[in-house]
């Protein structure tokens, strides 16, 4: 994919703040040194390195904007607010729905007010959204959410959506930087486009939105994506291991799905879709799994390629209640080569 470095100084807009729901493995970028040095009683920041981030740490999201990340693309104000309800459903070249380009670099490390360890996130949008976001709740819901998965997706981080809005338009120092983006997000004729090259993405592109307001209305666009999945080509992959579990207080199932080889830079490109009987995952070009709880028996254990302990385990998942898709959240625990599907 054609990239082209881009500078960014961004601008604060507002932040949020929430905490991990689970334990991950997550890369880190050095915060701004103080040209005074340390200050005292300030604990002293690690630069850079992978660290295991535990659960229940507070996470700082900086919503904030620069003219040099891509813009939305031109879109009525019935498209935009059908990208919020979560009903517009794109091609794989997103010609067909609106999508918001956001740029979400490693995080780095700080601390809160009690002086716990913290980790900090600046999320970029396009400065053409700023206005609406002061001016519209819904959308600065719906950015803040955008931010959320961004963040859950590229780095691992699993957030809890009970947020905090400190009294801080951010958290920390937002410090220039320069970042590869994929030329196809700018518009015909930017000069992005006539300076791109092919080079290794250090920010994902820009996925289309999940919505957040969901309506029960969207289940007709939901059919038509899904019988446009099932006359595509299935992408190539390794089935990974598959197993479950039940907590029998809340009776929340948890599916297990065994990646050894995930990568940080992998989940950047990777889908993962849940249906009330089926969950499709597409981790290119490592793993895919397709797996239709309404398939007959024999579809199961013989048809989707998996081992025969795993298709045992996608049996007796079978014969559980429909998956909770409302609440669904996913865990990619890279260093664990393990992916934990909340349904």
């Amino acid at each position: 994919m054609a990239t082209v470095t881009v500078s960014l100084a961004p601008s604060p807009g507002f932040c949020v703040k929430s905490v991990t729901l689970a334990a991950s493995e997550c890369s880190l970028t050095p915060p701004p040194q103080p040209t005074s040095g340390t200050l005292p009683g300030r604990l002293a920041v690690p630069t850079s390195g992978t660290k295991t981030i535990p659960k229940g740490t507070k996470v700082f999201a900086n919503i904030a904007y620069d003219a040099n990340v891509p813009p939305p693309p031109a879109g009525s104000e019935d498209t935009i607010q059908r990208a919020m309800q979560g009903d517009d459903l794109p091609d794989a070249d997103n010609s067909g729905g609106w999508f918001v380009p956001l740029v979400v670099p490693a995080p780095r490390e700080d601390i809160d007010k009690a002086g716990k360890p913290s980790l900090v996130f600046d999320c970029i949008y396009h400065s053409s959204l700023k206005l609406r976001a002061l001016k519209d709740p819904a959308f600065k819901t719906f950015l803040i959410e955008l931010a959320f998965q961004r963040i859950e997706a590229a780095h691992g981080v699993p957030l809890a959506r009970q947020i905090g809005t400190p009294n801080i338009k951010a958290k920390g120092a937002l410090a220039p930087r320069s970042v590869q983006i994929p030329a196809s997000l700018f518009p015909d004729r930017h000069p992005a486009r006539a300076s791109a090259s092919g080079k290794i993405l250090e920010v994902p592109a820009a996925a289309t939105p999940k919505g957040i307001l969901k309506k029960a209305g969207a289940a007709q666009t939901q059919t038509q994506a899904q019988a446009s999945r099932d006359a595509s080509p299935a992408p190539a992959g390794k089935r990974p291991e598959l197993s479950w579990s039940r907590n029998a207080l809340t009776e929340a199932l948890t599916i297990h799905l065994a990646v050894p080889e995930l990568t940080h830079t992998a989940i950047t490109a990777a889908t993962l879709d849940i249906e009330p009987r089926r969950v499709i995952l597409s981790i290119p070009p490592l793993y895919v799994l397709d797996l239709n709880l309404d398939a007959p028996d024999e579809a199961i254990r013989a048809g989707l390629a998996l081992s025969p302990h795993s298709a045992e385990q996608a049996l007796m998942l079978k014969r559980q209640r429909e998956l909770d898709v409302d609440n669904a959240r996913a865990e990619w625990r890279v260093a664990e080569g393990r992916l934990l599907i909340h349904v």
